[in-house]
């Protein structure tokens, strides 16, 4: 199960880490990958974030009026 880190600024950032926390190398990286692959788990997707707000967008009546650069100039009070 050994595990070799060959690149030199990784080493020395875990071994940086490691040191900062007063733990093993082997702690440092364990504690590191599962507070990383928790952040991953607990991510909600792209399309879920957006799946409000297009359901939402959705129950808005159509106008009619096209979103062109004097409807944008109209909604900013012409600025």
């Amino acid at each position: 199960m050994a595990f070799s880190i060959k690149d030199r600024a990784t080493a020395s950032a875990v071994r940086e880490l490691a040191a900062l926390k007063g733990k093993s190398l082997t702690d440092t990286v364990r504690e590191a990958v599962e507070a990383e692959l928790a952040r991953e788990k607990a991510r909600t997707p792209l399309a879920e974030r957006l799946e409000e707000l297009s359901r939402r967008y959705r129950t808005f009546p159509e106008t009619g009026r096209d979103a062109d650069k004097a409807f944008f100039d109209e909604l900013s009070g012409g600025v």
